[in-house]
C-alpha cells in the first residue's frame, strides 16, 4: 500500500493535471506555474526523501547488515542489553541522519534561497539543524533505553506502558514546548502594538474566551513567510504571531489570523487533536507488538535483542506515511471549522479571502493542488478550498 501511495504520489507531482479555471479570478498566470512549480520540487524531495530512509532501514531489516550491526553493538556493550540496544539506536540514528542530511539542507536552505524566501545564513541554518538533532538526539535515546527496558520488565503488555507513557508525554509537551524548547530557536516577544492588542480584546470578548498571551517570534531571521499558530493548554496557553505577518499584512488580515487561531482554541481542537493522538497511540504500539510477535523470534524473558530497533523504525515509518490520509482530513476539517468560526468572529469574510491569496502569493503556494495530492499531504486545505468555503459561511446569523 505504501509502495501505491508514493507511485501515485509521483504520478500526480510530474502530471499534476489542469488548473482549475477559478484559481484566474485571484491570480495570474505566472503566479500560479510558479507555485506549480516550487510545490513540485518540495514534493519530490519529500518523496526521495522518504523512499532512501525505507530503503536504507529495510536493507538492515531484510538483510544480514541488521544482525552484523547488531553483533557489533552487543559486543561494544560488553553484553549488556540496555547498552546494546542503545548503541544500535545510535548507529542508525546517524546513518539516517547522514542519509537525510542532503535533502534537509537543499530543501530547507538553498531551495528557499533560490525561491526568495530564506533569510537566513548556512551558518545559522546549521546551528539549527544542530540543535534539532541535539534534541532529537536525547529525546530519542532516552525513549530507546525505556523501550528495551520495557520490553524485558513487562514482555507481554509493554506496548500498554509504553502507550501511556507517550499519551502522557504528549500532554505534557503542550505545556513544556512553548515554554522550554520554542525559546531556543526563536525569541518570542508580546505585541506592542496597542491596536493589536485592543483588536485581541475585542475578538476575545465576541468569542468569550480569557486570553492568556499574543507573541510576535522573529521569524523574519530565518524566512520571508507569514505564519500564526496557537501553542500550549492551561497556562501555557498562547498565539503566536510571525513578526512578516505583522510587517507585511494589513490590519484586518491580521484580525482574520488572531480570529483563526482563537477559533481553534474555542472549538477545542487542540484538546481533540491530544486526544486523538493518544488514542493513535496505544493502537500503534499494540499493532507494533503484534506485529514484533508475528514476524521475529524474540525472547520469552529479557529485553528484545537490539535489531529490533530497525523493525521499529520501519512500522513507524511506513505507518506515519499510510497514516497521513487519515490526519490530514481531521486537520482540514478543523482548519475550515476555524475558517468558519473566524469569519463569523470578525464579520468580515473579504479580509478573510484577501489574507488567503496574499498567503499564498507570498509562498509561491500550489493554488490547484491535484486532488490525490492534497487528499493525502495537506494539512490545511488548498487556497481555493479555503476561499470557497470561507464565501459560503452565512453572515445572517451574525458574530458568535
Amino acid at each position: 500500500m505504501a509502495g501505491l501511495f508514493a507511485l501515485l504520489y509521483l504520478y500526480f507531482t510530474l502530471f499534476p493535471g489542469p488548473v482549475d479555471p477559478a484559481a484566474q479570478q485571484y491570480f495570474s498566470a505566472a503566479e500560479i506555474a510558479a507555485g506549480r512549480r516550487y510545490a513540485q520540487a518540495k514534493r519530490l524531495i519529500f518523496l526521495a526523501s522518504f523512499a532512501v530512509e525505507v530503503g536504507v532501514v529495510a536493507w538492515l531489516v531484510l538483510g544480514p547488515a541488521g544482525g552484523r550491526l547488531a553483533q557489533v553493538a552487543t559486543r561494544l556493550g560488553k553484553g549488556r542489553p540496555l547498552a546494546a540496544g542503545f548503541l544500535f539506536f545510535l548507529a542508525l540514528w546517524l546513518l539516517l541522519r547522514a542519509v537525510n542530511l542532503p535533502f534537509s539542507l537543499y530543501s530547507s536552505y538553498f531551495l528557499e534561497h533560490q525561491w526568495g524566501f530564506s533569510t537566513e545564513s548556512l551558518a545559522g541554518w546549521w546551528a539549527d539543524y544542530l540543535k534539532g538533532a541535539a534534541l532529537d538526539l536525547v529525546l530519542s535515546g532516552a525513549g530507546v533505553l525505556l523501550f528495551f527496558w520495557a520490553t524485558g520488565r513487562w514482555p507481554q503488555t509493554w506496548w500498554l506502558y509504553a502507550g501511556t507513557f507517550l499519551a502522557v508525554w504528549l500532554v505534557v509537551a503542550n505545556y513544556l514546548w512553548p515554554v522550554l524548547v520554542a525559546p531556543l530557536f526563536n525569541r518570542f516577544t508580546p505585541v506592542r502594538d496597542p491596536e493589536i492588542v485592543i483588536m485581541v480584546k475585542r475578538l476575545a470578548e465576541r468569542a468569550d474566551l480569557s486570553v492568556d498571551k499574543v507573541l510576535v517570534m522573529d521569524a523574519s531571521r530565518r524566512t520571508t513567510k507569514a505564519n500564526a499558530y496557537f501553542a500550549g493548554l492551561g497556562r501555557t496557553r498562547r498565539i503566536v504571531l510571525y513578526d512578516t505577518l505583522l510587517r507585511d499584512y494589513s490590519s484586518d488580515e491580521v484580525e482574520a489570523v488572531v480570529a483563526h487561531e482563537m477559533a481553534h482554541w474555542k472549538l477545542g481542537h487542540v484538546r481533540r487533536g491530544t486526544i486523538y493522538g493518544i488514542l493513535a497511540n496505544f493502537a500503534l504500539w499494540l499493532l507494533l507488538f503484534l506485529l514484533l510477535r508475528l514476524t521475529l523470534d524474540l525472547p520469552r524473558r529479557g529485553p528484545y535483542p537490539p535489531e529490533t530497533w530497525a523493525l521499529v523504525v520501519l512500522f513507524f515509518l511506513l505507518t506515519s506515511f499510510l497514516g497521513s490520509p487519515i490526519t490530514n482530513v481531521i486537520s482540514r476539517r478543523m482548519e475550515t471549522a476555524a475558517d468558519s468560526y473566524a469569519v463569523k468572529l470578525t464579520g468580515d469574510p473579504q479580509a478573510a479571502v484577501r489574507l488567503q491569496v496574499n498567503l499564498a502569493r507570498r509562498a509561491s503556494a500550489d493554488i490547484s493542488p491535484p486532488p490525490f495530492i492534497e487528499w493525502f499531504s495537506y494539512t490545511h486545505p488548498s487556497t481555493l478550498r479555503r476561499i470557497e468555503a470561507i464565501r459560503a459561511v452565512p453572515q445572517k446569523e451574525g458574530r458568535p
